[in-house]
């Protein structure tokens, strides 16, 4: 009798990163991440999200563009509990996941994250779209 079981898609359990890729902070951290998963064959996508159809990911450019995101087994998550997922998949960054995660501190990070560094990061790249916009240069293109 042939084999009948289920077949799983096999993207079922990737993870799906969306990142700024204009933001050079933002592209700095996720193309060390990319190479590493590349390198190691890992089930990780990164997508910019000034090239991307955002619909699938239910976000508006401007709710995009404020902090990392990442889908995982249908699941959205953003900021820290994004990227404590994105290093738990990775095996280089696997401690880094175990020791954000710890009660204390992921919550201090939560907190630089959505206070400081992600609002600092939309703002700066915000800046710059409209500087490029007042000088006739389409964004990231300088």
């Amino acid at each position: 009798m042939p084999d009948t079981a289920p077949q799983t898609p096999p993207s079922s359990s990737e993870t799906a990163v969306l990142y700024n890729k204009e933001c050079a902070v933002c592209r700095f951290e996720i193309t060390q991440y990319e190479r590493y998963s590349e390198d190691k064959d890992l089930a990780i996508g990164f997508e910019d999200l000034n090239q991307t159809d955002l619909n699938p990911w239910g976000l508006t450019q401007d709710q995009a563009a404020r902090r990392l995101y990442l889908r995982k087994d249908g699941v959205l998550l953003s900021g820290v509990p994004a990227f404590l997922v994105l290093w738990a998949d990775m095996p280089r960054y696997r401690w880094l996941a175990r020791l954000v995660g710890l009660p204390g501190i992921r919550q201090a990070a939560c907190l630089i994250y959505d206070h400081v560094l992600a609002p600092i990061l939309y703002h700066r790249q915000r800046h710059r779209y409209a500087g490029a916009e007042k000088s006739g240069n389409e964004p990231g293109r300088q």
